[in-house]
């Protein structure tokens, strides 16, 4: 039974009807009083909730009646009913327990998806382990240490579901491959899996890569372009590095996002789109919704479900099977004989920092694999072709002392633009950071390269 609490009879009767029209069991109360009446007495699937009631608009009484709600019925999820101009409130609730929020005048088919996932997820972490593992594909993530077989049986049980996913984690991590498991084993795995790496789109572009545009919109608008999220319908739209994403263009994917609606540049005809998004970012954006750096919506809107991928020096035991991995990729991608580690390889790789994670350790057995040509590798060729990093940073014995954090930073970057000759994906790599951020950078600090 879904639980309507709304003091607007329009609402209630046109909640009610569709809700009834999807197939849902759905009752209706006017206020908090009658709400708790229900909630006391039986356990509702769900609950729709608005956030004001007589003429109050600060939402107050919203936030009560949430509380009291989740001290009764803590697994029962929530979803909150505002104004667009309210969704500050919508993000108190969600800080308070709710677990998804809507904008009136909402749309009935995002507004039933959005149920249909509460409801979904509600009962799928109620499934056991055993049988999701049955039938999960985990093609090509490559591991069996405890931090990823949690971060797998996480995703197994919410890849069915059309939740949101915020896949967080190091640069180099494996956070796309870890998207495109949510995709293959969703209902949409037939669909279009769409990447987009936000951290490479200029402000003035966004709306065009995005949204799409009409020949003539702009000036060099020479003929029609299908935007991102109108190639991702259906299916999976992969938002990669969405901490870079300029706070002016997170007011437009907040709107796509909450609506599932867009227009294309020079078309004022609204499109509708169904997707499922996963974001990912390296960076802490809780940090960056305190500096107001980040949307607090959109950070709520993105991460229904949120993933932490660990830093490879914490599955050390994976690092192993990764490196025969690379090394059989290899071979097979070169016609090359299959090379063999010594035991003094594989404990010489397994001890390493790895600031650059997987990415760093692919480069690194490819790498000496291609010098070397030998059919069994030992821990002196790895060692020759390791670029390291703090062990040079000692060595270069550069003082802090009297530097400020820009200095400091600025100054790293260009040691590890001297250590790598220019290579900019190694000195991304190196420094833990995406080709993007680092180009930021530079800028940032009038370095040329």
């Amino acid at each position: 039974m879904i639980l309507i609490i709304d003091d607007d009879s329009a609402v209630r009767s046109s909640l009610s009807f569709m809700l009834k029209r999807a197939g849902y069991e759905a009752q209706a109360v006017p206020g908090p009083r009658e709400a708790m009446e229900v909630v006391r007495s039986v356990a509702p699937d769900l609950i729709l909730m608005d956030m004001n009631f007589t003429l109050s608009t600060t939402g107050e009484e919203g936030l009560t009646l949430l509380k009291q709600v989740k001290i009764f019925r803590p697994e029962t999820p929530v979803i909150l009913m505002t104004a667009w101009g309210s969704i500050q409130l919508a993000v108190q609730g969600m800080q308070a327990g709710a677990f998804d929020f809507i904008t009136k005048p909402w749309n009935n088919a995002a507004l039933l998806q959005r149920i249909g996932t509460a409801l979904e997820l509600a009962g799928s972490f109620k499934e056991t382990t055993q049988e999701q593992n049955e039938t999960f594909d985990r093609r090509h993530i490559i591991g069996r240490s405890q931090g990823l077989m949690e971060v797998l049986n996480t995703i197994a049980r919410i890849a069915k579901t059309n939740a949101s996913v915020l896949i967080t984690g190091e640069s180099g991590t494996g956070k796309e491959l870890i998207a495109e498991a949510i995709h293959i084993n969703s209902q949409r795995a037939r669909q279009p899996f769409v990447k987009v790496n936000l951290g490479g789109i200029s402000q003035s572009l966004f709306e065009s890569e995005m949204f799409g545009h009409k020949k003539g919109a702009f000036t060099d608008a020479s003929s029609d372009r299908i935007g991102r999220f109108e190639m991702a319908n259906k299916g999976t739209i992969f938002l990669d590095e969405i901490g870079d994403l300029d706070p002016s263009c997170q007011v437009k994917l907040l709107r796509v996002l909450q609506d599932q609606t867009f227009e294309v540049l020079g078309d004022s005809r609204p499109r509708k789109t169904d997707i499922r998004v996963v974001s990912a970012t390296n960076a802490d954006l809780r940090k960056m919704v305190s500096e107001r750096t980040f949307r607090e919506d959109l950070f709520y809107r993105i991460n229904l479900i949120t993933v932490k991928l660990p830093a490879l020096r914490e599955r050390r035991e994976d690092i192993p099977l990764l490196a025969r991995h690379f090394a059989d990729r290899q071979a097979e991608a070169n016609g090359l004989p299959r090379t063999e580690f010594s035991a003094d390889a594989m404990q010489f790789l397994s001890r390493l920092p790895y600031p650059g994670n997987i990415r760093e350790l692919k480069n690194l057995v490819e790498r000496t694999i291609l010098v070397n040509g030998k059919p069994i590798l030992d821990a002196a060729d790895f060692d020759a072709q390791y670029i390291r990093h703090e062990d040079q940073k000692v060595a270069e014995g550069v003082s802090l002392a009297g530097m400020t954090l820009d200095e400091i930073e600025r100054q790293t970057i260009l040691q590890a633009l001297e250590r790598h000759k220019g290579n900019l994906s190694q000195v991304a790599t190196a420094l833990g950071i995406s080709r993007a951020a680092l180009y930021r950078r530079l800028e940032k600090f009038g370095i040329s390269v």
